[in-house]
């Protein structure tokens, strides 16, 4: 593989995302008093920096592993900023009860993200560079489909019980581990890479390698010196603005953790591979609504130094279920492995919409309404039951 040309403009890119996290890296070790809002901006963004970082590092190493297995840790990889924020959040409430609400924010915040803005503008972006209204997915993409299916039925119990327990992550975990395995058993596919990561696989095995190393332990140390610093301080420009913290946490941190995530889509999308583009997002969502989730309460018990229970709140419950049934229409959408202009308009309607109004009963009122375009989708279309029962029975299976 030649290196990709214009490598001045790549290698500008990848200087420039590394000067995001060496400004938050110098600002840590020379421990600088910052004012609000700058104690929340600049680790904000180190973080966007590394999430760039940690992409490219992760698309090169699809040129190594199976295509599902590198889609998964690339997912995994590129939402590592969200879980530096979200088990910050976790680790606190171990210590004060009151951050067990900003953990849940944050989870619910990034997953509905994901979903009602994310798969919309991946659709939108193929759109425009292909004149084409729908995305096909590849049958080897229902591992993930599957995956996502059986958390989001579980999740649904999490709200009837009101708690976040160590056997939720016994269950979330053992889930992400067999999606895991059954991305890594799928036949190996040659990536289409582009930008920095195309230029970067261009150089000799060895040095292609060095990169991608480099560029994870940069992005590494830059994210865990700035989790902290972010989360207290959007903690902090709430109380001095008099804004409410939980929606702080709830949406503007997932916008600065998951903005090079959806840029990195889009670019798949742009170059008209939808597959890998939508994937990327998907993949993401079932990492986020197996491994994150089931982190949290270990989180919470490794720091309370005792095995306990993360009791949440009526807002947490309202915002879980919420999610929750969205997350399954979502699934619904995507069991006969397309997705069409139509349901992402939907998509982002509703996600539009409910942010608009904040309120209990409204958030009551489109968790119904999801459920119920969940039925009516499932009732009145037998390919989708057909795709899901059939996506159960067959995506656990050895890969060819």
């Amino acid at each position: 593989m030649s290196p990709a040309p214009r490598p001045f403009k790549n290698l500008f890119f990848v200087a420039a995302a590394c000067a995001l996290v060496a400004q938050w890296l110098t600002c840590r070790f020379l421990d600088l008093a910052l004012p609000v809002p700058w104690n929340a901006l600049l680790p904000g963004l180190g973080i966007f920096g590394a999430a760039f970082l940690l992409s490219w590092a992760a698309e090169l190493a699809q040129l190594e592993i199976p295509q599902a297995l590198a889609l998964a840790i690339l997912a995994l990889i590129a939402v590592l900023p969200e879980y530096a924020v979200d088990i910050y959040f976790a680790w606190m409430a171990g210590k004060d009860p009151a951050y067990i609400s900003y953990a849940t924010a944050n989870m619910t915040g990034s997953n509905r993200l994901l979903i009602g803005v994310g798969w919309p503008v991946v659709l939108f972006a193929y759109w425009l560079a292909t004149r084409k209204k729908q995305i096909e997915l590849d049958s080897a993409q229902g591992i993930e489909i599957a995956a996502l299916f059986v958390a989001t039925v579980y999740s649904f119990v999490i709200p009837l019980k009101k708690t976040l327990t160590l056997f939720d992550t016994a269950f979330f975990l053992s889930l992400f581990a067999i999606y895991m395995y059954c991305a890594s058993r799928s036949k190996h596919v040659e990536p289409e890479l582009g930008g920095p990561s195309e230029w970067m696989a261009g150089f000799r095995v060895p040095v292609r390698r060095a990169w991608m190393f480099s560029l994870f332990v940069l992005a590494g140390v830059g994210i865990f010196l700035a989790a902290e610093p972010f989360a207290e301080g959007l903690l902090t420009i709430g109380r001095t603005w008099g804004i409410e913290e939980f929606l702080l946490v709830q949406w503007l941190a997932p916008l600065a953790s998951e903005s090079p995530e959806f840029i990195v889509a889009i670019l798949f999308a742009l170059r008209a591979c939808a597959g890998a583009s939508l994937g990327t997002l998907v993949s993401s969502k079932v990492n986020q609504w197996t491994l994150l989730i089931g982190m949290l309460p270990l989180a919470y018990c490794l720091s309370a130094g005792r095995i306990g229970v993360m009791h949440l709140d009526s807002r947490q419950v309202e915002e879980i279920f919420l999610t929750s049934a969205q997350s399954l229409f979502a699934v619904s959408v995507l069991a006969n492995f397309s997705f069409s202009a139509w349901e992402a308009v939907g998509l982002l309607v509703l996600f539009g919409t409910q942010l608009s109004m904040p309120s209990p009963t409204v958030r009551y009122a489109f968790a119904g309404l999801y459920l119920a375009l969940t039925v009516v989708l499932l009732f009145s279309r037998a390919d989708r039951r057909r795709a899901i029962r059939d996506l159960l029975l067959r995506s656990w299976r050895s890969s060819p």
